[in-house]
């Protein structure tokens, strides 16, 4: 019989060869495209002003993705560790603390909504 430990080791081992294989890959695949743009396809050129307007627009989008991220992480471990408890207690209750936890998740969504609208506005 194997050790425990050595197995664990061997098993984060393999994990982290195909982790880097996949990402490997992946970035081999999604760069080749990148040159094959031509010299046409350059992003216009913008005006001071205008980069003024879309630094706080995108500071903007930043906060309200963050925020809502922060805000739902503190809800959910709340919650998590509450509805946790409550669950060992009384174990017939778990799908309506499940609902209670899918709830706080809602707040990432509505700060990823926000940062997209404000991003869609320039």
């Amino acid at each position: 019989m194997q050790d425990p430990k050595k197995l664990f080791a061997g098993r984060v081992r393999l994990s982290v060869v195909v982790l880097m294989a996949f990402l490997g890959i992946f970035g081999l695949v999604s760069v080749g495209g990148a040159s094959a743009q031509t010299p046409e396809s350059r992003t216009p050129q913008v005006t001071r002003e205008q980069a003024d307007i879309q630094k706080f627009g995108l500071i903007a989008a930043a906060v309200a993705f963050g925020f809502g991220a922060i805000g739902a992480g503190i809800a959910i471990a709340n919650v998590g560790a509450a509805a946790m408890g409550a669950i060992g207690e009384k174990p017939e209750i778990a799908s309506q603390a499940l609902i209670f936890i899918a709830l706080a998740e809602g707040l990432v969504v509505f700060g990823f909504i926000t940062a997209l609208m404000i991003l869609g506005k320039f």
